[in-house]
């Protein structure tokens, strides 16, 4: 005999393009309870169980709020409409939210007229999963009556939104369940939008094929459609006016050129309700997360990704099958410590992916920052030797690769047209360690790692890249070591050495000629809305930008790439975000983007080979 005992669905919202896996709990005939499926196939006893899942089908859909997503919409925008912008981003639930949001809401429009002058057509979103806008038109009947305009003190026109037909309706009698999906998990589908979804649950008995007790039933909220974030534009430094975006998805058609894109994702070890409380429970759920951050990074098309705070499980189990479907190989390096979460010990790493259509794997360094902490405390005094482990054993890594390019990117060098090995590089990745007061650990775990990077350098003249979440901000320590190749024997950040490891300061040096990528923005002597709109994104003081971390209670830029610039010179780079857009949702992480850190990507070119 087979029961169900009960059934769980981890989230009450179910979102476009993101799984739902439901938990059920059986009994078996010994009277043992059990999570595991049991499928025709696999029967107990002539049992199996059998999970459909079901659409209420109303006559008409629900439309919702671009803002607020849980609630229904009431409200469009005309300009969006006369500018033909996604419906999604036009409707809105109450006269006060489409108020509240105008800032930001104006913006899009005066987007959507530079895309227009510059001939590029409004698109849904670079990162929903193939939706045909079409279908959630449906239920728009035309009837929208007129709108009125206001203007704002700013000069800005406002331009009040319409009210809708009645499309929103409740469930009624009449209403009929359509069968959709069968087994545990479900993906709902734009079709969903609107819809209230059901699982059933009933053990079935194999010999009649008729249920063996009554069925178990979980109802979720209606399906809303996946947020859809601003596009990001990659925007080259060097055109007419300082700047101009490159092709529209996201991939470079320069030739001799690539792309390496930095993006600490944000562990789902870390992503927690008491620590992000202003982000909706729903937009914080892995089974959330995961796909839009899939979705985002995939939109990139970057040739190399350096991820940090890739979690161990996640990477096998998500990160690596799911971007090897994109053309991705990936290497890892976890932690050198683990969290146990009730069921297994994980811990987040660094993961570093390449196209493997353009890159191949030569050689795969790793960087335990403890080793390199216990050698140090061996030529310490006993007495020291302890306090130094305490103080230095941190668990934080690096992974470094070097890549050979394939003849496909037109990149190779002359070597590689007489029948040698084509370009070489290599990459860093890197999360140092977070704890703001420890400001001797980050310097020494940098220090550590531009030393062992000079080492390949000395072995093989190559282009390099030191990529990662740095947790440093710029004119700290750590970031005067990596931008100048040395520290100042004055820096303030020098007072904590307890431990006397950062003596004497000049030995705080290293010969690579590392540049941040980003810089490029602030030296640009372009005109234009482009140009200026980045360099208010910009901190010229210190030629980063002025965020790449963005939460309730912090603002400020903790992550770089940094390349060698006698051997490489930036083409391009990803657009920042405006602080302003982000704070509507408090900070990162948001429904729209799902981690708490911003991508930074760069085009390089490969300078012609000369020995340093």
């Amino acid at each position: 005999m087979l029961s169900v005992v009960r059934v769980h669905l981890p989230t009450d919202i179910p979102i476009v393009g993101c799984e739902l896996s439901a938990y059920v709990l059986l009994r078996r005939g010994d009277s043992s309870l059990s999570p595991e499926d049991v499928t025709e196939a696999s029967s107990t006893d002539g049992y199996f169980l059998q999970c459909r899942w079901f659409r209420l089908q109303s006559e008409q859909k629900v439309l919702v709020c671009s803002v607020h997503p849980l609630e229904p919409a009431t409200l469009q925008c005309v300009q969006c409409l006369k500018a033909k912008l996604a419906q999604s981003k036009s409707l809105h639930c109450t006269q006060k939210c489409f108020t509240d949001s105008w800032r930001q809401h104006v913006i899009m429009h005066q987007e959507a007229a530079d895309k227009r002058e510059n001939g590029i057509e409004e698109d849904e979103s670079p990162y929903t999963f193939n939706s045909n806008p079409a279908k959630t038109l449906r239920s728009l009947d035309g009837s929208l009556g007129g709108a009125a305009t206001h203007a704002h003190s700013n000069g800005s026109v406002f331009s009040s939104p319409v009210r809708m037909a009645s499309h929103n309706q409740s469930q009624e009698a009449g209403d009929v369940w359509c069968e959709v999906g069968q087994g545990k998990t479900y993906t709902p589908t734009t079709e969903d939008i609107g819809h209230i979804l059901k699982i059933e649950c009933v053990a079935i008995d194999g010999s009649t094929g008729r249920p063996a007790a009554p069925a178990h039933q979980r109802q979720t909220s209606r399906v809303i459609p996946a947020p859809s974030p601003t596009p990001r534009r990659l925007l080259t430094v060097n055109s007419m006016d300082g700047m101009g975006p490159v092709e529209t998805d996201g991939r470079t058609a320069s030739s001799g050129t690539f792309t390496v894109m930095s993006y600490n994702v944000l562990s789902d070890l870390y992503a927690t309700s008491e620590q992000y409380s202003y982000c909706p429970p729903w937009a914080l759920a892995w089974t959330y997360r995961r796909q839009n951050l899939l979705r985002e990074i995939v939109a990139y098309r970057a040739d190399i990704l350096c991820l940090q705070e890739v979690q161990s499980d996640h990477y096998e189990d998500f990160y690596a099958p799911e971007l090897e479907k994109h053309g991705y190989t990936g290497v890892y390096k976890k932690k050198t410590g683990e969290i146990y979460t009730g069921s297994v010990y994980v811990i987040d790493g660094c993961a570093t992916f390449f196209r493997r259509d353009r890159f191949s794997l030569v050689k795969k360094y790793e960087v335990e920052f403890n080793k390199a902490a216990q050698s140090l405390s061996e030529a310490l005094v006993p007495t020291n030797k302890k306090a130094a482990l305490s103080r230095l054993l941190k668990d934080n890594v690096a992974l470094i690769v070097v890549l050979e390019a394939r003849d496909t990117g037109g990149f190779m060098d002359a070597q590689a047209a007489s029948g040698k090995r084509g370009q070489l590089l290599c990459v860093a990745n890197t999360h140092i360690h977070a704890n703001q007061e420890l400001k001797d650990v980050k310097l020494w775990q940098v220090h550590t790692l531009l030393k062992g990077l000079e080492k390949i350098a000395a072995s093989a003249d190559i282009p390099m890249l030191v990529a990662g979440d740095f947790n440093s901000v710029p004119g700290s320590a750590p970031h005067c070591l990596l931008s100048t190749g040395r520290v100042d024997p004055a820096h303030p950040d020098l007072q904590v050495d307890p431990l006397n490891i950062l003596r004497p300061p000049s030995k705080l040096c290293h010969s690579l000629p590392l540049v941040s990528a980003y810089a490029s923005f602030a030296r640009m002597n372009g005109i234009g809305p482009s140009v200026e709109k980045q360099r208010r994104r910009m901190d010229l003081a210190t030629n980063e930008p002025q965020f790449t971390n963005c939460t309730r209670d912090f603002l400020g830029t903790l992550d770089y790439i940094f390349y060698t610039a006698d051997s490489l010179s930036v083409e391009s780079l990803l657009e920042l975000l405006d602080e302003d857009s982000l704070r509507k949702d408090t900070g990162l992480p948001s429904p729209e983007w799902s981690s708490d850190h911003i991508a930074l990507l760069a085009e390089f070119r490969c300078k012609p080979r000369l020995r340093r």
